[in-house]
């Protein structure tokens, strides 16, 4: 099992920074790939960035050129770092982990609770 908490949302103006960390606990030597998702309202949860144990990142067209994430494996963690953000990037942004665990060594996925990020035009 892996737990992920959230934190860096907030209220930024249109053309701030924010920076969003997320820290896993639990059986975290299974995680694969690390990413962060949004939901804005009355939209579907998409895609923002992922990164592999490796390092390889991949962006939304969306954000590309703007966000940054980064992993630290050594202290479980994930970061993104947004910036030249817009009223279009508000949204919930929820951390996300997957890998295999012991038994069944299916493949799982984890969520973290989510955290607002507000900007404001």
């Amino acid at each position: 099992q892996v737990q992920l908490v959230e934190s860096g949302g907030g209220l930024v103006q249109d053309g701030g920074s924010l920076r969003l960390s997320c820290a896993a606990s639990g059986s975290t030597l299974n995680i694969r790939d690390m990413a962060w998702y949004r939901q804005a309202p009355g939209k579907q949860r998409e895609l923002v960035a992922t990164v592999t144990r490796g390092a390889i990142a991949t962006y939304a067209d969306s954000v590309q050129g703007r966000f940054t994430i980064s992993r630290d494996n050594a202290k479980d963690t994930v970061s993104l770092q947004m910036n030249s953000l817009k009223p279009e990037d508000t949204a919930v942004y929820y951390c996300y982990a997957d890998g295999r665990w012991p038994p069944s060594w299916r493949f799982d996925r984890y969520w973290g609770q989510g955290t607002q990020v507000t900007v404001s035009s």
